[in-house]
Order: C-alpha cells, then sequence, then structure tokens
C-alpha cells in the first residue's frame, strides 16, 4: 500500500460514474494528490459491485445516476461487497444532454 509523506496509507479510491470524461477528469485530478490511491474507476453499477469486492477500496465516488439504477439504489449490494468501504455520491447539476 502506497504511503503517504506522513507514512500515513494512502486513501484507497474507487470512482463510479458513466460519463466517461467526467470519471477520467476527476480520477486525474485526485491521482495528482499524494494521499489519495486511485485502485479503480467504472462506468456501471454491476461492474462497480464485482471490482468494489476485488479491490476493498476505502472510499467509493459513486454517480446516482448510473445507466439502469440509480447509484443509492446500489448501495446494498455494496455493502456486502465491501462493507467497510465509505460512499461519497457525485450528483450532477443541470442537464449536460
Amino acid at each position: 500500500m502506497p504511503m503517504t509523506d506522513t507514512n500515513k496509507p494512502a486513501i484507497r479510491v474507487m470512482v463510479v460514474d458513466d460519463h466517461t470524461l467526467f470519471r477520467r477528469g476527476l480520477t486525474a485530478l485526485l491521482a495528482r494528490d499524494a494521499r489519495v490511491q486511485i485502485v479503480g474507476d467504472v462506468a456501471d453499477a454491476g461492474w462497480a459491485q464485482r471490482r468494489a469486492q476485488e479491490l476493498q477500496p476505502d472510499v467509493i465516488l459513486l454517480d446516482n445516476h448510473l445507466p439502469g439504477v440509480r447509484g443509492v439504489d446500489a448501495l446494498s449490494a455494496r455493502q456486502v461487497a465491501v462493507p467497510f468501504a465509505r460512499i461519497v455520491m457525485v450528483q450532477q447539476l443541470g442537464n449536460w444532454s
């Protein structure tokens, strides 16, 4: 596990968002911080559950509007896969269409 400047383990983060540009931009921004280790980024709830179980992130940044499911509805499945992970819901404002 990567360590930060203060010898504390980096926070392991997984980003879940179906908008590729947003997901990659957020991932790149967070990766610039030595206290953060990006362990994965995925575009849908099903893949997120499988990857979260495999990667065991500390924090999951979860889009609330994923294809076919609201992020909030995916929380119970996430709790089984990674019960100690913290969730930060990502809500887009405005119409991006």
